[in-house]
């Protein structure tokens, strides 16, 4: 039997030691790059080429095609306006668009259109209006984080409901953007309304009616707010 090397404790801790750290440098860099996409994806600018266009006139009509147009127009013609004059544009432009339930639109419980799809289709859910009113506003330049969608209950209607919510400063009252009260309001004046919770691209917060409320978690919101990023940066 051949002779075993003495071991060395000392040399083995250090490989063990430098084989840890190598894997935790790893791990921090796919997280980085993951999150690094993540927010890419969130902030990216809405696209108008001839593939959208295309994309449009095959799968859905003219009208549609017609919609999707003058959403470019608004996003165009309104970069220099003030801020006020644009959360006004804008949500005037989606809330002539009718209210659909996703169980008769899409044929599920719960579906998050893009902004074109809800044009396409001339018409979606309360998430469908907010989703489209958030990334407009961005759009035209409005900081995200100065944007939430934000869960509610609205208690005339005894539903869940979601909203915009736009905050001058970070402590201050939000302005809310609906499609049940068309006019934009401080959350102050909409008694209807419980919050709950919002979110946007850069976390979840728990929502109260006067100021931010508590952040409680990094990132978007859930599977849904991802899948539907993906699917505006495939033109959908």
């Amino acid at each position: 039997m051949s002779a075993q090397p003495p071991h060395n404790d000392l040399q083995y801790g250090q490989i063990k030691d430098h084989s840890s750290f190598m894997r935790f440098v790893c791990y921090f860099i796919t997280i980085v790059l993951i999150l690094f996409m993540l927010r890419a994806v969130a902030d990216s600018n809405i696209v108008f080429n001839d593939a959208l266009y295309n994309k449009i006139r095959s799968q859905y009509d003219d009208g549609a095609l017609e919609r999707v147009r003058d959403w470019q127009t608004l996003l165009s013609e309104n970069l220099d306006l003030p801020i006020d004059e644009k959360l006004y544009r804008v949500n005037n432009f989606f809330n002539e668009l009718e209210f659909v339930d996703d169980i008769d639109h899409w044929g599920k419980d719960d579906y998050w259109a893009t902004p074109v799809e809800f044009l396409a289709t001339e018409g979606g859910d309360c998430e469908d209006f907010v989703i489209a009113k958030y990334f407009s506003l961005k759009e035209l330049g409005v900081p995200a984080e100065k944007l939430r969608l934000m869960y509610v209950t609205a208690t005339r209607l005894r539903q869940a409901h979601m909203v915009l919510a736009y905050y001058e400063q970070s402590n201050s009252v939000p302005l809310v953007l609906d499609n049940i009260n068309r006019r934009i309001l401080p959350a102050s004046r909409r008694r209807d309304l419980l919050p709950v919770y919002s979110f946007n691209g850069d976390g979840l917060w728990l929502a109260k009616e006067q100021g931010r409320g508590q952040k409680v978690q990094q990132g978007g919101n859930n599977n849904l707010w991802n899948d539907l990023n993906k699917r505006m940066q495939l033109g959908d």
